[in-house]
């Protein structure tokens, strides 16, 4: 059997999903439908009628009706009016019919059965046959070209693929994962919620998720000491004209939050202006302050500066998700100063770390992928050049395999980012190390760049004119100047390294929860043993039990409530608390010591235990991070 690409199976599909929709609703107006990761999805506009997975069964069944007659795909060429002609009354292929004609692209359209659809191509050759395996999965709004300003359409998600095993796989993997979804497993386990008095997008941390996130800062704090990291804090606001210099105000403006504007200062000279504030989308900036706060020399190098900073990013309303996509969250942001010559060997030992945590944290297998220059950038190309180098070198040295992401590199450096996979193959995105030279540099500042921020909204309501707005950008430059002296007592420009291991707290818990299924290790565990008194006059020996645990540095609480063992049982079990002490007669009549009978939350009776060795084994599993 010849093998199907998967992408042109998927798109394909999505054209079928379309022929039938527009078959049984012909008054909608369809859209785009691409292939996606694990399937694919195709947006409609249907007016005032309202579509939900009730109506899957009969779309799917008269896309099995319409694939009979599906036996091949047809290409044709039509030109821009003849194309706007296929599709009376849909103002969003007009808009596409007028973008592709704009750039001089053909208009290509793709025929299969008796439905057609403006299309760039890929596709299967035998629909057929190949199309046969495959499921609606979810409808949700969307609005047209991703922005907020146009209007809402519907969005139908679906997947297929080459065999029925691989689709009843991939839907059993998608129920498991349903059942470890971390927004119903933070309801569930009162983990973490959100307030629309607080603002969306900003997490609360209950006290179970906080004692966690806790032990984990604890962790990174300690691994970071031993890997000689200087850690820091800085505010959670700062200067607008910090990000003009780093130029992340202009590449990122969209995403950070409104400017805190003062007035304009009028003063002898032009470009005199008060500073503005903002909050701080990225750290970076403010560690370079603080290593620039005094003079460094080649042997103070490298410095490796960390902190768990919290950041603010607009996300849109529409792409928002549990703890996974947020407006605020903490970084494990650090960066490293060094000189050239330095920079394989701390590119190594930030890699080395990120396997050792994702190793501690259970996850089955990483990805390194190598994201090299894209098409606007700063900086010169021998700079790029030798960036990219450094990495591979570094990547290969460490023994790690990696793969080429062609041009996705940030646009001051190149970049490794390590993807991983949890407890059910998902792919996860955690750590980044991004390379550099611009920052660290000083250079003057361009037209192109004076007319970049001009254009901005911001820009043109504080300096009222490009003049202005060029005399502003002179005076300040571009990039730190951050230098050392080196061996010679020469001035050098150092490197910069970013990096994080586990990227933002929130995104990485609502990783660290679905992994787990909300069942944490021993050593992560918000309650690591839960007391459970048989009857009322067992309370004050459960009491003492629970001070001895909790002395040996065991988290442990007593269920006193005057409910019956089971129901207790149950509850906690429930909780995915990891062990069940159980207190009834037999344990307190036992004179040489402190007696539990202890449950995993496998339900696995492991027997009635003395204290003082069951708090031996607690201690092992919790010092193996088991």
């Amino acid at each position: 059997m010849t093998k199907v690409n998967l992408e042109n199976l998927r798109h394909s599909t999505a054209h079928l999903l379309a022929a039938a929709v527009m078959e049984l609703w012909p008054q909608s107006k369809r859209t785009i439908g691409p292939a996606i990761e694990n399937g694919f999805y195709f947006d409609f506009d249907f007016g005032d009628i309202k579509i939900s997975e009730n109506d899957f069964p009969k779309i799917e069944a008269k896309m099995r009706q319409l694939l009979k007659g599906w036996q091949d795909f047809q290409r044709h060429e039509l030109s821009a009016e003849e194309a706007k002609k296929e599709y009376p009354g849909n103002p969003f292929k007009h808009e596409l019919i007028d973008e592709f004609s704009a750039e001089g692209q053909k208009l290509t359209f793709y025929k299969s059965g008796e439905y057609w659809d403006l299309c760039r191509g890929g596709h299967v050759d035998h629909p057929d046959q190949n199309l046969k395996y495959f499921k609606l999965l979810k409808v949700a709004g969307a609005y047209w070209r991703g922005n907020e300003k146009n209007k809402m359409l519907t969005r139908i998600y679906g997947t297929s693929f080459p065999s029925q095993k691989e689709l009843e796989d991939y839907l059993k993997s998608l129920e498991e994962a349903e059942k470890r979804d971390h927004r119903k497993l933070g309801r569930e386990l009162d983990l973490f919620s959100t307030s629309p008095l607080t603002g969306a997008g900003l997490i609360l941390w209950h006290p179970k998720l906080a004692t966690v996130r806790n032990i984990v800062e604890q962790f990174w704090k300690d691994e970071h000491y031993k890997e000689g990291y200087q850690l820091v804090n800085t505010p959670h606001i700062a200067s607008t004209d910090m990000f003009v210099l780093s130029r992340h105000l202009s590449k990122y403006i969209d995403y950070m939050f409104p400017i805190m504007m003062h007035e304009f200062i009028e003063g002898d000279s032009a470009g005199d202006y008060s500073a503005d504030e903002v909050l701080k989308p990225m750290n970076c900036p403010n560690h370079i302050q603080i290593f620039k706060a005094r003079p460094r020399s080649y042997r103070d190098l490298p410095v490796r500066m960390g902190e768990l900073g919290t950041v603010y990013r607009y996300e849109r309303a529409g792409v928002l998700h549990g703890m996974t996509r947020v407006r605020g969250f903490t970084q494990d942001d650090s960066h490293i100063f060094c000189a050239p010559e330095q920079v394989i060997e701390e590119v190594r030992r930030v890699l080395a770390i990120m396997k050792r945590f994702y190793r501690v944290f259970g996850f089955s297998g990483y990805q390194a992928y190598i994201s090299t220059r894209p098409e606007k950038f700063l900086g010169e190309l021998k700079m790029w050049d030798f960036a990219e180098e450094s990495l591979k070198k570094a990547a290969a040295l460490e023994g790690l395999a990696y793969k080429i992401d062609e041009g996705a590199g940030v646009f001051y450096g190149p970049k490794i980012d390590m993807k991983v996979k949890d407890s059910l193959g998902r792919e996860w995105q955690l750590g980044t190390v991004q390379f550099d030279f611009n920052q660290p540099s000083r250079a003057e500042t361009t037209e192109e760049e004076i007319d970049e921020f001009w254009n901005l909204k911001s820009f043109k309501l504080k300096f009222k004119s490009r003049e202005n707005t060029a005399k502003y950008l002179k005076k300040l430059g571009r990039g730190f100047d951050v230098t050392y002296i080196n061996h010679e007592g020469a001035e050098k420009q150092c490197v910069m390294i970013h990096r994080v291991v586990l990227g933002s707290m929130e995104r990485f818990f609502g990783i660290l929860i679905e992994h787990y299924g909300g069942a944490f290790p021993l050593w992560l565990s918000p309650v690591q043993v839960e007391l459970i008194p048989i009857a009322e006059r067992h309370l004050e020996y459960a009491q003492n039990a629970e001070n001895v645990l909790k002395t040996a540095g065991v988290r442990t609480e007593t269920d006193k409530r005057p409910e019956r063992m089971q129901a207790k049982i149950r509850d906690h079990t429930l909780q995915k608390v990891p062990y069940l002490g159980i207190i009834g007669d037999k344990e307190v009549e036992k004179k040489d010591g402190v007696y539990l009978s202890v449950r995993s939350r496998d339900g696995k009776d492991l027997g009635q235990l003395r204290l003082d060795r069951f708090l031996v084994t607690l201690k092992e599993q919790i010092e193996k991070k088991f």
